[in-house]
């Protein structure tokens, strides 16, 4: 997803809990994809819980589901894989996209993608939300999280006629 990001107003989302949880590799993209998921969180003054890390992206379907079942209203999810050599690269980045959707369709309850499947470092980097990157997929990533959030809670009741 590419080009200019939507203008999303949060407004108060404070009664709902957020989990944020990254990989462990390419530990300061994966910082820069924390700070500005926080950033998201704090603007809808959502209370930041403490980061849950995982060894590598394809665990974070586990983790999200495991998050959300233990009382968090969402999650949102980040990390790095960069192509490599080998097919290795595909599986993880199907494994991990299929997993976070069949996570959040199971539970109803939002994840917001923020795994940046790249080919270099530069890649990531530029969108990794460090000053003068091009993108700030953290951000997005939780803003489209809080965003389902809030429709979620104000979609009116329908009732059976």
């Amino acid at each position: 997803m590419s080009g200019a990001v939507p203008q999303i107003s949060l407004g108060d989302l404070s009664q709902f809990r957020v989990a944020i949880i990254s990989a462990s590799w390419h530990e300061q993209i994966c910082a820069d994809l924390i700070a500005g998921a926080r950033r998201a969180i704090e603007a809808a003054k959502i209370k930041p819980e403490p980061v849950i890390y995982v060894p590598g992206s394809f665990e974070l379907p586990l983790a999200a589901q495991l998050a959300l079942d233990s009382g968090f209203d969402a999650s949102v999810v980040l990390g790095v894989v960069l192509r490599g050599e080998t097919p290795h690269f595909d599986y993880v980045c199907q494994g991990v996209t299929q997993g976070i959707m069949q996570v959040s369709l199971s539970r109803s309850k939002p994840i917001g993608f923020g795994v940046l499947t790249v080919d270099t470092v530069e890649q990531a980097i530029a969108r990794s939300g460090i000053a003068g990157s091009k993108e700030d997929k953290g951000f997005d990533s939780a803003v489209a999280a809080l965003e389902l959030l809030r429709v979620k809670r104000d979609l009116p009741v329908l009732r059976k006629s």
